[in-house]
């Protein structure tokens, strides 16, 4: 927000020192990523300043087929698997609690997105006797069902926020009109909410592809993820490589947050 041109002196004091204070703020949280990332062009084996040279030798090493081909592999199976997953379910979740009224709401909703307040040990441990029980551990069908566990509580609350401003006339009008509840779904309140829906199942894809805790617990040998290939080389060899990694999924994060904030503006006017 801009400041008048009447602005008192406190008013520009207050406004200039919000504006140093989130500086400072934003320089707080990205400086130890931006300051590591130019290791990733290392020269050398260490991490280390200053830099011996550069060069895209450990990116080169990240796209060979294994290990980290492998496990982008399969952290896109798992992560596409429950972004479809999580979405539908979501999205169903949020459509049904925001239309129908029930007693014990409040506690059905809460129990839907306790894997947000659970803390992420106790759901993987949760996730690990369960899946062992029904034979599922180790496998990537056993992975989905435990990142669509966590990532289905992100999509419930996107298409929540979605559907508060939803106007329900639309639909009774669609309904008066002879088509039934599942066509008035999909011809009317779907592409409506569509916005929200894209941005809830891109929060579910990150949730997946960038989790660790679980797929320690749950996920076998064939199944190394991205995040787990990564702790799995923080023990083992400490390198470059990692930073370039790391780089790599930072980069693809910024571009699915700008890809929600587009969506999200797109929600906003339409």
């Amino acid at each position: 927000m801009a400041l008048p041109a009447n602005a008192t002196l406190g008013q520009q004091v207050s406004y200039v020192g919000l504006r140093v204070i989130c500086a400072f703020g934003f320089l707080f949280l990205l400086l130890p990523t931006l300051i590591i990332m130019p290791i990733s062009f290392s020269s050398g084996t260490f991490l280390n300043y200053p830099l011996p040279g550069l060069s895209l030798r450990w990116y080169e090493q990240v796209l060979q087929p294994h290990p980290w081909g492998f496990a982008f592999k399969n952290s896109m199976i798992v992560a596409c698997a429950t972004t479809v997953i999580a979405t539908v379910l979501g999205t169903l979740a949020a459509y049904g609690l925001t239309m129908a009224q029930f007693r014990f709401k409040g506690l059905l909703v809460g129990f839907l997105i306790s894997p947000l307040v659970v803390p992420l040990v106790i759901t993987a441990l949760a996730a690990y006797f369960a899946l062992a029980k029904v034979g599922l551990l180790g496998t990537h069908i056993g992975l989905i069902l435990a990142h669509t566990a966590l990532a289905t509580p992100f999509v419930v609350i996107t298409v929540t926020a979605t559907l508060q401003g939803f106007d329900h006339n639309m639909v009774r009008a669609a309904e008066s009109l002879g088509a039934n509840p599942i066509n008035a779904f999909f011809s009317v309140t779907l592409p409506l909410i569509l916005p929200g829906v894209l941005s809830g199942s891109v929060f579910a894809f990150v949730t997946s592809f960038d989790e660790i805790v679980v797929a320690l617990f749950v996920a076998g040998p064939g199944q190394f993820t991205m995040p787990r290939q990564l702790f799995a080389d923080l023990r083992d060899q400490l390198n470059p490589s990692i930073i370039a990694v790391a780089t790599l999924l930072t980069v693809a994060s910024i571009c699915l947050m700008a890809l929600i904030e587009i969506l999200q503006r797109r929600k906003d006017t339409g």
